[in-house]
């Protein structure tokens, strides 16, 4: 695996291969790896001949009083993971290879209907962040295949919208979240949780699964579902931020026969935890 900081150097090593005929998948990360980013970088081998991964704690994307400076680094381990995986390149560039000029001048990429609602309401700007950086790495890495976790379900909306709207020319893909025996969604901000907090923090899936199974069971009233997984939460110890049931194809209000993603946000200590699970109305 070859480890480059600059984009010449990735434009060039990715003009090679393309020029060789060869399919190019990215995987986009911020980096403190696990079996999630693993299951990723699995699936983009299976899609492609060559597999680009970035690494990159992207500042525009955290608040004044977000976990940016804390927001857990691990190069060494996550390099050894990937080449454990046979990923072709990482992509570690610094902040000013990707700002040039700095953030606050920044040609901003929005989103709008999406970027407002869910966790964009609790985290203003979180998701123009996040749309003008996916936009700046699929640009340089122009691969034939970007692939997303399902975790981050309004993020990999977002992404697809973007790339739709703004004409780029790769298929954006998502993949399943990938779990703890437990439920919990494998996330790298699980380590903030104390032990106590560990032990508590499946309690998001449970209350998912909960309406899940209430909506295929034939459950129409969503509000109700809603406002009881609110209290299943605040009864477990979280101080949740929203748990609503969404759309699944557009993230606005659900029709009662239409699939649906039942998505929530909570915190616990000093962990923000997103999670969500689809579900198929009874029809």
């Amino acid at each position: 695996m070859d480890t480059i900081v600059r984009s010449a150097d990735l434009r060039r090593i990715v003009a090679q291969w393309r020029n060789g005929g060869e399919r190019v998948a990215f995987v986009p990360t911020m980096g403190n790896l696990h079996q999630g980013h693993g299951d990723l970088v699995r699936r983009a081998t299976q899609l492609a001949e060559r597999v680009v991964v970035s690494v990159f704690v992207n500042p525009m994307q955290f608040g004044p009083n977000e976990d940016f400076a804390a927001y857990p680094r691990t190069p060494d381990e996550d390099r050894a993971l990937l080449e454990s995986l046979d990923t072709d390149l990482l992509f570690l560039p610094e902040v000013d290879e990707m700002y040039p000029r700095g953030q606050e001048i920044s040609t901003r990429v929005q989103v709008p209907d999406l970027d407002g609602i869910l966790c964009g309401a609790f985290r203003p700007g979180h998701f123009v962040g996040v749309a003008t950086i996916v936009t700046k790495l699929l640009n340089l890495v122009q691969p034939d295949v970007a692939l997303f976790g399902e975790k981050d379900y309004q993020q990999l909306m977002i992404i697809r919208r973007a790339a739709t709207d703004l004409c780029m020319p790769m298929e954006i893909v998502g993949v399943p979240t990938t779990r703890e025996a437990d439920g919990l969604a494998m996330s790298s901000r699980n380590r903030y949780l104390s032990v106590e907090q560990r032990q508590q923090a499946p309690r998001i899936f449970a209350a998912l699964e909960a309406a899940r199974r209430a909506i295929e069971s034939g459950v129409a009233d969503f509000a109700v579902l809603e406002q009881a997984g609110i209290e299943a939460l605040q009864k477990a110890g979280f101080k949740p931020d929203y748990f609503s049931i969404r759309d699944a194809a557009t993230l606005g209000e659900p029709a009662t026969t239409a699939d649906v993603v039942i998505a929530t946000a909570a915190r616990i200590g000093r962990a923000r935890l997103i999670d969500n699970v689809k579900a198929t109305p009874r029809r």
